[in-house]
């Protein structure tokens, strides 16, 4: 039945939402929830070798890579370790979801162009406060995200039983 109080969207709002709830951070909203998000978002692009973000930056924003690949690393002594490549559709500098933190690790446009789509971490906090709901839907998103990570990281240990304590870890 067709209802004319229903909002309708444009067909570019209605394109973001589809590219957006492809994002694990933002599956679980809807359009209502997510056309809260499109003022915010701010698109960029990047070149081969710049960074996004450097690891112990504060985590000012979250990223979704629309176009190009980004390598993620970790900094061992003098050289660095890619941990994560990430491709178009996919998210990174998660922790902007989170108040306060910082990156964990160095974020590196890794094709000759890349298009991203800026989320700063203010504008996702402000709803947050003003929209429980939307904060609960994506913190949970951000919850497996995290347990899926820890899955991963205990496997790799196990695999590489000797090389690091993972005790370490916990202290």
């Amino acid at each position: 039945m067709y209802n004319p109080f229903k909002k309708s969207y444009s067909e570019s709002e209605r394109r973001q939402f589809e590219f957006l709830s492809k994002v694990k951070f933002f599956e679980r909203l809807r359009y209502s929830e997510l056309v809260r998000l499109l003022p915010a978002i701010h698109r960029r692009k990047y070149l081969k070798g710049e960074v996004v973000f450097f690891r112990n930056d504060p985590s000012q924003a979250l990223y979704i890579l629309e176009k190009g690949r980004v390598h993620l690393s970790i900094d061992i002594k003098d050289s660095f370790e890619t941990i994560l490549r990430i491709n178009s559709g996919e998210a990174f500098g998660e922790n902007a979801l989170l108040e306060g933190s910082k990156r964990i690790y160095t974020a590196i446009v890794d094709s000759e162009e890349a298009s991203l789509w800026v989320i700063p971490n203010y504008a996702i906090l402000e709803i947050f406060e003003s929209d429980p709901k939307i904060q609960a839907k994506m913190i949970t998103s951000l919850a497996e995200f995290y347990n899926n990570n820890n899955i991963r990281l205990f496997n790799s240990y196990q695999n590489s039983y000797g090389f690091f304590s993972l005790g370490q870890m916990f202290e």
